[in-house]
């Protein structure tokens, strides 16, 4: 999977989690018909939007892309919808071209950040296992502090 296809993928998959949790919040809200979408419908987001950052910090570095896209790529999380647009604006301007550039037989890592980025690259299954250990623990650990605003 190239950079463009993994960002693509997981920015739909933010927009589409958040339609899914704006509908429970408005069953649970507006019609106060049920409360029950919102639990799932925020855990399956929660997990998603912590993907989506991940997704973005690994594809910022390899694209080099500028602090100010980096972080607009990472805001573009917190605003419903918004990382569909952003991920067009910039395929549009061509910072999603390209492959891997630190892969195996590709350009040598410059910096630490780089270097981790090349492991992952170049030992994909281990790298994957330490992903998804390490955002179930930050998902379990926020699924224990509890939504915003709920009373401990």
């Amino acid at each position: 999977m190239n950079p463009r296809t993994l960002f693509r993928t997981v920015a739909v998959a933010e927009a589409v989690t958040w339609a899914f949790l704006l509908l429970g919040m408005f069953f649970k809200y507006v019609t106060r018909t049920t409360p029950a979408l919102v639990p799932p419908a925020g855990a399956v987001h929660g997990f998603v939007f912590l993907c989506f950052v991940v997704a973005t910090l690994f594809i910022w570095i390899n694209q080099r892309w500028s602090i100010a896209t980096g972080l607009l790529g990472l805001a573009s999380a917190i605003v419903p919808f918004a990382t569909v647009p952003f991920e067009r604006w910039i395929e549009r301007r061509g910072r999603l071209t390209g492959g891997w550039r630190l892969a195996p037989g590709a350009e040598a890592p410059r910096n630490s950040v780089e270097t981790l980025q090349a492991w992952v690259l170049r030992s994909p299954l281990v790298a994957l296992l330490v992903a998804i250990v390490g955002i179930s623990v930050v998902f379990s650990v926020l699924l224990l502090v509890g939504p915003p605003g709920s009373a401990s």
